[in-house]
Parts: C-alpha cells; sequence; structure tokens
C-alpha cells in the first residue's frame, strides 16, 4: 500500500517530440536582452512554467541582472488586465515576449505582429487562433503546448472510480484551452462508456456552489488544465471529498491541492523547452514563423496519486498502478 501522501509514478503516453539547444554564451558580447512575460494567474503549473523558462535561459547563458532583463507581470486572472499588460510589455519593445497560459498567449498575440511571442502552458495554439497551425506557425508566435493525456487521465479515472457511471467536467467556459479539453473528455468517457455532463464555471465565486450542486448527482469529477479551476483547487477539494466525490485532474498540482489523481506533464520541464526556443530566437537561429509548436516527450508524463485523499475517499488504489512504481 501507499507510504507517502503523494505518491509519483512514471508513466508514458503524453507527448510527441522534443528539441534542445546547445550551450550558449549568452549572445552578443555586451547586449542586454530584454523579455517581457504576461502570465495570466498564479498557481503551481504556471509558476513551475515560469521557472523552468528562466532556468533554461540561465543555463544557456542569458542571466536576469547581468546580461538580460526580464520584465514579469502577472494577470490575476483578469483578462482585461491581461490585456494591459500585453499593450505595455509591447511598448517597451523588448527583443521577446513570453505568455504564460491561453488569455495571456491571445493578449499579446493581439497586441502585436512583429515582436517575437512564445506561449507556454497552452492546450491547443492553433485552437486558439494564436498560430496558422501547430506544425508551421507562419507569424510572430510560436511556442509549447502543454495537451495532457485526456484519454489516459480518463482511462485512469476508470480505473480507481470503477463504478462511476457518471462524470462531471468541471471547467471555466471562458478558456479555450479548457473547452478543447472538456471535448476530448466528453469523447473519451463515451469510449469508456460513462456519461458525461458539463458543470461549467464564469468566475471563481461560482465553484463552491457548482461543486455542490454536483452532490449526488454523478460519481466523479473531471477538472482539465483550467487556470481559474487550478487556482481555486483547495475549494473544489474542499467540497468534493467532503462529500465522497473523487476529482481526477488534469495536472500535479491540483492534485498537490487536494485532487485524487492524475497522469500529468512537468509543467517545470515545459518552461525549460520553452526557454531553450527563446534562446534560439535570441541568437538568430530560428523564427517563431518557422518553428512549431513543441510538446514533451513521452517520459516526462508522470502518475501522480494522492494517498491521502484516496484514503479519505475509502479508495483502494489498484495492484496494476501500484506496480508501477
Amino acid at each position: 500500500m501507499l507510504t507517502a501522501s503523494l505518491v509519483v509514478l512514471s508513466l508514458t503516453g503524453c507527448g510527441t517530440k522534443d528539441t534542445s539547444t546547445s550551450g550558449s554564451s549568452g549572445g552578443d558580447e555586451g547586449k542586454v536582452y530584454h523579455i517581457g512575460i504576461n502570465q495570466y494567474v498564479e498557481h503551481a503549473a504556471l509558476d513551475a512554467s515560469y521557472k523552468g523558462f528562466v532556468d533554461a535561459l540561465a543555463e544557456a547563458g542569458y542571466v536576469d541582472g547581468k546580461n538580460l532583463k526580464l520584465d514579469y507581470q502577472v494577470a490575476q486572472g483578469d483578462m482585461s488586465t491581461a490585456q494591459t499588460i500585453a499593450t505595455k510589455l509591447v511598448n517597451e519593445a523588448p527583443d521577446l515576449i513570453l505568455g504564460i497560459a491561453t488569455p495571456s498567449a491571445q493578449a499579446l498575440a493581439n497586441a502585436t505582429k512583429d515582436i517575437p511571442i512564445l506561449v507556454t502552458a497552452v492546450t491547443d495554439p492553433a485552437g486558439s487562433q494564436l498560430v496558422a497551425s501547430n506544425d508551421a506557425p507562419g507569424g510572430n508566435v510560436s511556442g509549447t503546448s502543454d495537451l495532457t493525456p485526456v484519454k489516459k487521465q480518463i482511462e485512469l479515472l476508470k480505473q480507481l472510480v470503477p463504478g462511476a457511471k457518471k462524470v462531471a467536467i468541471l471547467y471555466s467556459s471562458a478558456e479555450s484551452n479548457s473547452v478543447i479539453q472538456a471535448d476530448a473528455a466528453k469523447a473519451a468517457l463515451k469510449e469508456a462508456g460513462m456519461e458525461s455532463t458539463d458543470a461549467t464555471v464564469s468566475n471563481s465565486n461560482e465553484i463552491q456552489q457548482v461543486v455542490q450542486s454536483l452532490v449526488g448527482k454523478v460519481e466523479a469529477i473531471y477538472a482539465p488544465t483550467d487556470n481559474m479551476i487550478a487556482e481555486s483547487m483547495p475549494t473544489v477539494a474542499q467540497v468534493a471529498n467532503a462529500n465522497k466525490l473523487p476529482v481526477i485532474c488534469g495536472e500535479g498540482g491540483m492534485v498537490d491541492n487536494g485532487g485524487l489523481a492524475t497522469y500529468g506533464i512537468d509543467y517545470y520541464e515545459l518552461g525549460k523547452l520553452t526557454g531553450k526556443q527563446a534562446v534560439k530566437i535570441l541568437e538568430g537561429t530560428a523564427k517563431t514563423a518557422d518553428m512549431p509548436i513543441e510538446y514533451l516527450p513521452d517520459e516526462k508524463c508522470t502518475l501522480k496519486v494522492n494517498a491521502d485523499v484516496a484514503k479519505e475517499l475509502g479508495i483502494t488504489i489498484p495492484e496494476e498502478l501500484q506496480q508501477s512504481k
């Protein structure tokens, strides 16, 4: 049985390809590069992406306060603030701008067609109308996708809650990345022989009431990598766990904050992958128009189970999952 409150198991099935850059001297000697950063909200996954991005730059010789100036701004989950930040960053004419999460990426893309933009923690850049296609962006935007293995996550739900017949999909209808994942979850649930129902919210104040409304109507909740839900995961978990409603999450930070389990990507590694793209742009060896959207390789996906939550819910971890350690 599990002996730690959080158990992390390696699993494949998440991304498609990986690229890397060799070490560099940090660009032109004497030049200070300027990168603006627009992060939509603060929560574990997005914060990890930012840290990975900065660390990748430092490993390549670009260090904040030396030959690099980072202007890091957080929109606190407000789209109008994200747009204001985007305008401010564009007016400063940096060498590069990073958008962390879909709403901030969209705000930046609408603010400039000239300054190179990289995005990360964006599920489907093409589906969110940020690029012409994920394989050939064709403009000033490229970056990395946090596309999660939704089908694997639904399979995990069925393993942990084998009696589930109806599952609620909890997400913000205002986030295009969440809508994309919700549609994928509906298809996966149907294929797995389960019925789905939408549980959408438009602001964080609605979350507690919406989760409470699911009690007695569904046997489990699926929460994708939705920024609003991730930020409010303690509230979700408080209501769901008290009412014996398991929550299968889109990423590990949500499990840390009270979800039951996930198959998810490593957002720190995703940020590092984006940082390697930034190095190529700063050094002039690549352009966003020709730089395909990148994904983490399979080995960067992990299974994370919150053993304390499993115990609270009375769920026994199946033997096949325990043997995957």
